[in-house]
């Protein structure tokens, strides 16, 4: 990860200079300040936005996008980026009350996963802060700075949301306490919860107060999470699907289990049924989400008025932003349901592109900006090769609700074809100002060798690889074991056999010198030290890196932490080996780099106690 400490010292010194050569007017920033506010000639703000990011007015950082959304609307919004908990707590009294409501996120991140490694060590760094500075957020943000807001202004509305408010919008398993959690609105005390990608709904919660609803009253609104004495009264708008108590998941870890399968059904519907859970005095109430969104409405989101910059106040780089900044969003959602992966539970498990005139656009302005030099980092999204994908017959999808549509096979009702996404790469090709575009996204595979489109695909695999590949393409097999690989809802590791060969193909036609470099998960459930040891035996038969290599970390609203709590795959009743402590985690890491000096005599030991000495001879020799 970058942080500000890998910066080069003439890296730093051009940020600053181009920082100051630049004129600005600040009043194109959502204002941060008092003073930026008396500039802007209001006496009174209607919302007030926390964060637990530094302000990076861009539309890859969720805090921006929703401030830009109700700013569209007319509203008169102010953004307290990373406020200080620990102190008098003027940063939450600074702007006094808003005529509209507070809203709260604790930024692009869950605030535990950005604090915390998966073997919960307490990371050095925070690439959402300028400097890479880690500790300028609590734990449990979002939480933290509600319940100051309801405390300072009880009368006043918050509203949460941001990826930690909508992954633990019901009873989740909450790895960093190692206990199950209630759902954040009874945690935090906040009114409303938004989960997902909230425009939509923030527009329609807007609305609603501009025309003299109270909090209270928006119990009808997609997308959104309440609490209420009794839900029989509420509105007819969906059928509802009545979960297991959060008093009763606690005695018996099946029924979360039994949980998990009903919410991420649920989430995976053209349809939804509105969620209901009884929790400590109080019932939570989830709605369903809204229809997937238009490409018109998608655009509209991305073409507001962002400086695409960080607030000026910022004297340091922002690591993410560095990381981001010539790069741009193409479409949203992720229809691969992996285990682990919370991209469906938050953005959904359909795809919504934009539309091409809208990408192009946002290429010119991205040209435009004083520091490019002709490169794009990046154009994708939740994964790079979905844009524009969707069913063939949407009755069918209607029916649906498998969280994948391409594990254990590829659907058939599943259109593959990436003849759009290869018409825009070229199209973005041909701006003159564009030298290359990389694509940084990870690409689904499976995707690209369906049968049903597979010349059309391999073309555009052959231009990825020729003409959109950094020296690096990056892939996630995440493992080699197919028992493993199941579990992780992941294709067979045979197909990245076929990946390779096809990629060192490429390479030889074309002259070029380049790596595939896989993604690696260790300690995941289902996952024994003999897997580790196959998986570094085939790395090495193939000649692949393992650096790009990560613990498995539980994450709240997903099937692997679901496993990982109970023991169990709650949709087939069966016992699961967890690794769990921290001395197998780190037992089943080593394995990733197996050619190390100090791993080589525990690998060789381990090794001939499991009675699998032929992968230690084939590792090392004998």
């Amino acid at each position: 990860m970058l942080t500000y400490k890998k910066v080069s010292e003439i890296q730093r010194l051009f940020y600053f200079c181009t920082m100051e050569k630049h004129t600005y007017d600040i009043t194109r920033w959502i204002p941060v300040t008092s003073k930026e506010v008396e500039l802007r000639g209001w006496t009174e703000l209607d919302i007030i936005l926390f964060s637990g990011d530094a302000y990076v007015d861009h539309p890859s950082f969720g805090a921006a996008i929703i401030a830009r959304v109700a700013e569209s609307m007319g509203c008169k919004v102010a953004i307290v980026p990373q406020p200080n908990w620990r102190d008098d707590l003027r940063d939450f009294k600074k702007f006094g009350k808003p005529r509209l409501f507070f809203a709260v996120t604790s930024g692009n991140m869950d605030s535990m996963i950005n604090h915390y490694t998966a073997n919960l060590r307490l990371r050095q760094d925070d690439a959402y802060t300028a400097g890479g500075k880690a500790g300028n957020r609590p734990d449990y943000a979002t939480t933290v700075y509600s319940r100051i807001l309801k405390k300072l202004f009880p009368d006043s509305p918050v509203i949460i949301g941001g990826i930690e408010a909508s992954l633990r919008r019901l009873t989740h398993f909450d790895y960093w306490s190692g206990n199950l959690k209630k759902s954040i609105l009874s945690d935090s005390d906040a009114d409303l919860l938004v989960y997902g990608m909230g425009e939509k709904a923030i527009k329609d919660i807007i609305s609603a107060l501009q025309n003299g609803k109270q909090i209270h009253e928006l119990n009808g609104i997609p997308q959104t999470a309440f609490r209420c004495k009794d839900y029989k009264s509420l509105p007819g708008i969906a059928e509802n699907k009545i979960l297991y108590p959060y008093n009763e998941c606690l005695k018996d870890k099946s029924k979360f289990g039994k949980n998990f399968i009903a919410i991420e059904e649920e989430s995976n519907k053209k349809e939804s049924r509105r969620i209901i859970e009884k929790s400590e005095g109080h019932y939570i109430v989830v709605n369903p989400p809204y229809p997937s969104i238009t490409s018109d409405e998608l655009d509209s989101f991305y073409e507001l008025p962002f400086t695409r910059l960080p607030h000026p106040k910022y004297k340091l780089p922002i690591p993410a932003f560095e990381m981001i900044k010539f790069s741009l969003t193409i479409h949203r959602g992720c229809f691969g349901g992996c285990s682990f992966c919370t991209l469906a539970a938050h953005q959904g498990k359909f795809i919504q592109s934009r539309s091409e005139k809208s990408i192009l656009d946002e290429v010119v302005k991205i040209t435009q900006m004083p520091e490019f030099k002709g490169y794009l980092s990046d154009a994708g999204g939740s994964s790079a090769n979905m844009f524009s994908l969707s069913g063939i017959d949407l009755d069918i999808c209607s029916k649906c609700k498998k969280p994948s549509c391409i594990f254990p096979l590829v659907c058939n009702n599943l259109n593959t074809n990436h003849e759009p996404l290869l018409k825009l790469y070229r199209k973005i090709r041909s701006i003159p100002e564009i030298k290359k575009i990389t694509i940084g996204s990870g690409i689904r595979y499976d995707l690209i060798f369906d049968k049903k489109n597979e010349k059309i695909n391999q073309t555009y695999l052959t231009e990825l690889i020729r003409y959109h590949v950094s020296g690096r393409l990056k892939v996630a097999p995440e493992h080699t074991s197919e028992e493993v690989l199941k579990l992780m809802r992941k294709p067979d590791f045979k197909l990245f056999y076929k990946l390779a060969d096809f990629f060192e193909n490429i390479n030889n036609k074309h002259n070029l010198n380049q790596q595939i470099i896989p993604y690696f998960i260790s300690s995941h459930p289902g996952c024994k030290n003999v897997d580790m040891a196959e998986l570094a035996l085939a790395t090495k038969q193939i000649n692949v890196s393992t650096e790009q290599v990560q613990d498995f970390t539980p994450t709240p609203m997903t099937l692997s932490s679901a496993i990982y709590y109970t023991g169990i795959n709650p949709y087939t009743d069966k016992p699961i080996h967890v690794p769990r402590t921290q001395e197998e985690k780190l037992s089943q890491r080593k394995y990733f780099f197996w050619q190390f000096k100090e791993n080589r005599d525990k690998i060789i030991k381990e090794l001939h106690k499991m009675g699998r000495t032929d992968i230690a001879q084939k590792l090392y020799g004998k």
